[in-house]
């Protein structure tokens, strides 16, 4: 089934220019000017993802001549290994992670999604700019995937990097519904000899208990699963990182995985002594921050979510938040190292053992996990945009303040006072440069993300990374700026799959 096959709102008005409502509430909150519907309530109309606006900004993206590539993704309930433990799970075609899909900047990529779970589904393309149609939103871009239905995907990949895609249905992410996907550009290559994706991952599906069965419990029982609260913040296993400013997650994982492996079973890569080597690291996690290093192995830093990026210095570690992607360029030592993974504040870690020169003893133990904790780590704030890729200066034309708090009582969270409303958006228009402030008004960390664009933090002497996920420390803001240049609805939520799903999302709206 195709876009044009259905309408992706059936339930909703949709006028003859295919422009959907948005209501006087929020056109008010940035004094948008409103009209009015047939029945005289003032509205504002939202550019929505049928409109010709959207169909225009793709044909501007896709050239005459553009390479296409097909994938097809089944996603099936069968049983993985995790490394000599099995579990029962949802996959894209039985691989864990799914099969990486690999194309070039300004291909077409057409991506066929077989449903065959007991639940509709959908596939987000996590960081792309892509076509608002296929962004994968249920709700918001499309209907979801019935059981037993396809739907095909087709975009133009504008930019290259490190990307991945996974569900955006309830809680599915926290299964095993995830790959990477690379965007290739040309003119990368001559600063590395060969690559190693590694996607991380916490791991609770098919352990007695699943995602789903999770969420109901943290919304029956309030913060009883690990997270602060009133009378509760030191009691035992409850996940803590000064790092991460207290509360590290909300959900007690049982396994932490890198490339669908336990550390006890680990992948391997193999390599040779002095070769360059560029790591694609990826964070497919529902609930845990990684702190990513090497023992004795610096990495210097050269993309963060895709967009090359620079740190004053070579990191000895790094910090990657759910959906979070950094891509560095490490040199193999003469002897075996492992990149160890440590899931922040939970006491766990994954790793990939680097096989290099005589030695393939490299594998991890307590001692160089807590060594590695001691190192120095680089995060949001270390980051900076190099000068291609940074956004000209220019003051905002428009500021949006997204407030984040909770959890309530029934562990609700929300974004300016209110749980997710895919009618109840931010809205903005074509060509303005866009200000949001993320205020942290809770006691817990949010990785924050935007679909369809990628901003540059704005740091205090100097323009930040360009990102599209960003980790909002508890009782801070963040403010990120971006052009407004793909036009629709587009979702920016809490990457801490729990807490999107439990209210805090909203929708950056493009209006007439």
């Amino acid at each position: 089934m195709t876009p044009a096959e259905h309408p992706p709102f059936p339930n909703r008005r949709m006028s003859r220019r295919g422009f959907l409502v948005l209501g006087t509430g929020t056109a008010a909150a940035v004094g948008l000017s409103a009209c009015s519907s047939g029945g005289g309530t003032p509205v504002q109309a939202k550019v929505g993802p049928t409109s010709p606006l959207v169909a225009r900004g793709e044909q501007a993206r896709r050239a005459a001549n553009a390479a296409v590539t097909t994938a097809d993704l089944t996603a099936t309930v069968g049983e993985v290994d995790l490394g000599g433990v099995p579990v029962k799970t949802w996959t894209y075609g039985g691989a864990l992670p799914g099969k990486e899909i690999r194309l070039k900047r300004g291909e077409v990529l057409k991506a066929n999604l077989g449903n065959r779970l007991p639940q509709p589904t959908s596939i987000h393309w996590h960081g792309l700019a892509l076509r608002n149609d296929m962004d994968g939103v249920p709700d918001v871009t499309q209907q979801a995937v019935a059981a037993n239905a396809d739907f095909t995907y087709e975009f133009t990949v504008p930019d290259a990097g490190t990307y991945w895609f996974h569900p955006h249905v309830g809680v599915q992410l926290d299964r095993g519904l995830y790959a990477p996907l690379i965007v290739e550009d040309p003119a990368d290559g001559k600063d590395y000899d060969d690559e190693l994706v590694i996607v991380l991952d916490d791991w609770i599906d098919g352990t007695g208990t699943d995602p789903d069965a999770v969420l109901d419990n943290l919304k029956k029982n309030g913060m009883a699963m690990g997270h602060s609260m009133p009378g509760m913040s030191e009691m035992p296993g409850m996940p803590k990182s000064d790092v991460l400013g207290g509360d590290a997650g909300d959900v007690i994982y049982p396994h932490m995985l890198a490339n669908g492996r336990l550390a006890t079973a680990p992948h391997s890569f193999d390599g040779k002594p002095g070769q360059r080597i560029r790591l694609r690291l990826i964070n497919a996690g529902g609930d845990t921050v990684f702190r990513v290093g090497i023992p004795g192995v610096p990495m210097r830093i050269t993309h963060t979510d895709g967009f090359p990026a620079t740190t004053p210095n070579p990191a000895e570690t790094v910090l990657i938040g759910m959906g979070e992607r950094v891509d560095a360029v490490i040199s193999l030592p003469d002897k075996g190292v492992p990149v160890i993974a440590i899931a922040e504040g939970k006491n766990a870690y994954a790793q990939i053992l680097l096989h290099s020169g005589g030695s393939k003893s490299a594998t991890a133990n307590d001692t160089a996990v807590a060594a590695l904790k001691a190192r120095q780590v680089h995060g949001l704030a270390d980051f900076q945009a190099t000068p291609e890729v940074s956004l000209p200066a220019k003051n905002p034309d428009v500021v949006h303040d997204m407030v984040l708090a909770g959890p309530g009582a029934k562990y609700d969270w929300t974004i300016n006072g209110k749980p997710f409303n895919p009618n109840d958006g931010l809205p903005i228009r074509q060509g303005q440069r866009v200000r949001l402030r993320f205020v942290n008004d809770s006691d817990m960390y949010h990785p924050m993300h935007l679909h369809g664009h990628t901003f540059q933090v704005r740091g205090q002497n100097n323009l930040g990374a360009r990102k599209d996920t960003a980790i909002v420390l508890p009782r801070t803001t963040v403010e990120v700026d971006f052009d407004a240049n793909n036009p629709g609805q587009w979702l920016t939520h809490c990457h801490n799959v729990y807490h999107g799903e439990a209210g805090m999302m909203s929708v950056v709206s493009y209006v007439e």
